[in-house]
């Protein structure tokens, strides 16, 4: 989706000179995470921390060398010696933040899913609008290498005419019963809502557009700790004439806990890459050529980071903005409007059940 322009009334809030100052929202699984990334990053980013507890920000403080660390959200927000915020909670309270931040003139970067509904996101739009302030969806898939090696092999014409996309995400990642994840007012929705959001990004950044996107969801498994639906298959076409598939599980065990292929298919070329970026193999026409997009930042959360940092700096959108979340979150609606799930199979009292379905 092209991105629209915006008068910034202020592009950088700290010294040109010295990192970023950001302040983590949050200190749970995912801060962990980006801040082990960022470790690399000191030069260009300040890192301090806030949590509902001050012990638990102190802890993140210290364990990832940060600067500063607040016993609540506001403390950060409304902190002057704070440039930005991490907005890194389940996504119930992403909106409510970043207008805090946005009114306290902070930029944000706001983990994803950024918003529940439509409405979330035009009213952000408008915030940060007001603000003149930037605001990143934290899609760390859309900068990792392997996505940017997909893109550019897409527009050099690899494939020629593009007829199939398949992409397969599958492993076995079941959530403990307390997890936040299992409470859909807290996450949003679903799995796959909440992280197949995800490679419904992937799909739809390679250059053609998903123009039209159906859900098909098997009947949640009954019992265990992890009560979410942890399934969909995504069936979608594009805007150049050609269709695809998502498969998206976490329920289902694969090979090291993840290790999938999938495929682009041209009318010249094949594009097969492990789903997760370790290779990227082409075929058909000439030469098989395998190719390796990286590993040094295989995640792609560096490569986000430093395209904040640049953003502020340079009073610019970033790649992954908004309106390009927008784009995703419209497909996630069409899923959903036109979810279709099977009624479970059936057995009748004192019979086995029927290998052959009785109708076929």
């Amino acid at each position: 989706m092209p991105t629209t322009s915006i008068s910034w009334q202020l592009a950088y809030t700290g010294s040109s000179l010295g990192p970023l100052r950001i302040a983590f929202l949050g200190c749970g699984f995912i801060t962990r995470v980006h801040s082990r990334h960022l470790k690399s990053l000191r030069s260009e980013i300040a890192c301090s921390y806030a949590s509902r507890t001050r012990a638990k920000a102190d802890a993140f403080c210290r364990d990832f060398g940060g600067v500063g660390a607040y016993a609540d959200y506001s403390a950060a927000i409304e902190d002057p010696n704070v440039d930005a915020v991490v907005i890194a909670v389940p996504p119930r309270y992403h909106l409510t933040l970043t207008l805090a931040a946005l009114a306290a003139r902070k930029h944000v970067l706001v983990e994803k899913p950024a918003y529940l509904r439509m409405e979330d996101y035009e009213t952000a739009v408008a915030a940060r609008d007001r603000a003149g302030r930037v605001v990143l969806v934290g899609e760390n898939d859309h900068y990792k290498p392997l996505a940017v090696q997909l893109r550019e092999l897409v527009a050099a014409g690899t494939l020629g005419e593009m007829v199939f996309a398949h992409f397969t995400t599958i492993a076995h990642k079941l959530k403990e019963a307390g997890d936040w994840r299992n409470d859909e007012e807290m996450a949003g929705g679903d799995a796959f809502f909440e992280e197949g959001v995800h490679w419904l990004h992937l799909a739809n950044s390679l250059g053609p557009r998903i123009v039209e996107a159906h859900g098909y969801r098997p009947p949640p498994a009954s019992g265990g700790p992890d009560t979410r639906a942890k399934s969909m298959l995504v069936a979608f076409t594009y805007d150049n004439g050609a269709v695809g598939s998502l498969y998206y599980s976490r329920e289902i065990p694969s090979l090291f806990r993840g290790l999938r292929l999938s495929k682009l298919f041209g009318r010249r070329r094949v594009i097969t890459f492990e789903s997760n970026g370790l290779f990227v193999l082409v075929r058909g026409e000439g030469h098989a050529r395998l190719r390796f997009p990286g590993f040094r930042d295989i995640r792609g959360y560096r490569a986000m980071y430093r395209d904040f940092v640049r953003s502020v700096r340079e009073g610019r959108q970033p790649e992954m903005d908004l309106e390009t979340a927008i784009g995703d979150h419209r497909l996630m609606d069409q899923i959903y409007s036109n979810l279709r799930i099977p009624d479970p199979p059936r057995r009748r009292s004192g019979q086995a059940e029927s290998r052959i379905p009785a109708d076929l």
